[in-house]
């Protein structure tokens, strides 16, 4: 598992951002879009064409929902971003005026992270942290691995020492939970199971069972000077949600779970690879599980190292190579491709051995 914050790294984190956060729900036509530099910035406008803030930086993934947005194919977005930011601006600002809508843009630290539409729910990493953090607290046998703050999500991954198995001798497993929110319009609230490889610290997440909330709610309204101010913790129609996710907590580290998953663990290292096209193997799972090449020479590299040339061997090259990625957010998405792996059909697992050879 990728190494990122301790818990308490992430939590002064949490609160250093929230002073810094301020979001707006905003007209289009009272913003405008300037270059300068090699950077794009959003200025804001009252109703009298007064600034409201400060010219705001745009970062890669508000960039990316501004164009989607306005229906500006994402290559041509970013050609124009790179090499004629005029022409992007007036692209930008003609649609903000043609066809006017009500966002909500989220800010931190002066810079622009979200440009979402005014249906957003917001809910937020100090929402999620402080429903959960007191319920894993109380497991007397779970530790925080890893944590991270991503542009993009909040992760916490857990686990907990009171359910393991050896899935051969010496090769120990413990169960987890991984706990992922987006403040940013790129992933609802998930609550996952993991599984924790002590051998050697891999972590994989269990993508088939899950329990999610949808950021979407109903439509925002903007308060004076257009600023939504934040608000406590959960509203009370999501009280019932927020004891869903206390509940989900408690209950992931289930054993009947671990216990499938384990044994799904036993058949896998009991599904050899055709030894005489390894590197066939490796190429097309990760063409079927979207692994890229530079990631599919670390994986084969591992799978190497591991001397485990089993469909069990495989998946723990995936997640095995997830420590080396830099990207958390993409190290993450390998632990979760690992599981797939892991689980896929036994039939595909054959056809993959029989197109290798």
């Amino acid at each position: 598992m990728k190494s990122g914050l301790t818990i308490v790294e992430m939590a002064q984190q949490i609160e250093r951002q929230s002073k810094l956060k301020q979001d707006y729900l905003l007209d289009t036509r009272r913003l405008q879009v300037e270059p300068f530099g090699s950077q794009l910035y959003l200025h804001t406008f009252d109703d009298h064409d007064d600034p409201l803030v400060e010219p705001l930086e745009i970062n890669q993934i508000a960039h990316r929902q501004i164009g989607t947005h306005l229906k500006i194919p994402a290559a041509y977005y970013d050609r124009m971003l790179s090499d004629y930011p005029e022409l992007l601006a007036e692209n930008v600002n003609s649609w903000f005026q043609r066809e006017p809508t009500q966002r909500m843009v989220r800010t931190l630290d002066g810079t622009v992270r979200a440009f979402l539409s005014n249906r957003y729910r917001r809910i937020d990493n100090l929402d999620i942290a402080e429903i959960v953090l007191p319920v894993i607290q109380q497991m007397e046998d779970a530790y925080f691995e890893s944590c991270q703050i991503t542009d993009s999500r909040m992760y916490i991954k857990v686990v907990n020492t009171r359910l393991e198995a050896e899935v051969v001798p010496g090769d120990i497993v413990q169960s987890g939970i991984i706990i992922s929110n987006s403040e940013v319009g790129l992933g609802s609230v998930s609550i996952q199971p993991l599984v924790y490889r002590l051998v050697c610290s891999n972590g994989m997440v269990v993508n088939d069972a899950q329990t999610r909330r949808n950021h979407v709610g109903r439509v925002n309204e903007a308060s004076e000077n257009y600023q939504l101010y934040s608000e406590k913790t959960l509203e009370a129609d999501d009280k019932a949600f927020a004891m869903k996710i206390q509940d989900t907590v408690r209950a992931v580290v289930d054993e009947v779970r671990f216990t499938r998953v384990v044994n799904m663990m036993r058949e896998a290292k009991d599904a050899p690879m055709n030894t005489a096209a390894v590197p066939g193997i490796v190429k097309l799972v990760s063409k079927d599980f979207h692994i890229t090449d530079d990631e599919s020479s670390g994986v084969l590299q591992r799978l190497i190292e591991g001397n485990d040339l089993t469909l069990y061997g495989l998946s723990n090259a995936v997640t095995r190579h997830s420590q080396d990625v830099k990207d958390y957010d993409r190290a993450t998405a390998l632990e979760g491709i690992g599981y797939n792996i892991l689980s896929m059909p036994a039939r595909q697992w054959s056809r993959i051995n029989q197109m290798a050879a």
